[in-house]
């Protein structure tokens, strides 16, 4: 049986940093991209970055390409991990690890899903 669980979230300052992460389990993810989404209240999911397993190719949503967001993996663990830096008011939301075959931004496209970790930003 797949399991993504997500660790790392909690309540932290505006300008903190926060490291998600997210460990895989119950087969091999090897060719799979694993990403994170995220959902505030009020507002649909969406996406933040993936990374393929196998080659580190990387995908971010354009609102994360600013820097304060890197995804990395570490295959040997089967766990990928979302670094937050100069976290915002508006970063409150709960993250969600996926996994799907394709490098892509659509939710619709993964097929395993974490059951989310909340991340609060207080000013």
């Amino acid at each position: 049986q797949v399991h993504l669980v997500e660790s790392g979230g909690g309540v932290v300052q505006a300008g903190d940093s926060l490291r998600l992460s997210c460990a895989a389990s119950g087969r091999s993810f090897d060719n799979y991209a694993m990403g994170w989404f995220r959902q505030a209240p009020g507002r649909e999911r969406e996406f933040i970055a993936a990374i393929k397993m196998d080659s580190g190719r990387t995908r971010y949503a354009e609102f994360a390409k600013s820097g304060r967001f890197t995804i990395t993996r570490d295959n040997a663990k089967n766990a990928v991990y979302l670094q937050m830096n100069g976290l915002k008011l508006e970063d409150t939301a709960v993250y969600y690890c996926a996994a799907g075959l394709v490098l892509v931004e659509v939710d619709y496209r993964y097929d395993y899903w974490g059951q989310g970790i909340q991340v609060t930003v207080s000013s």
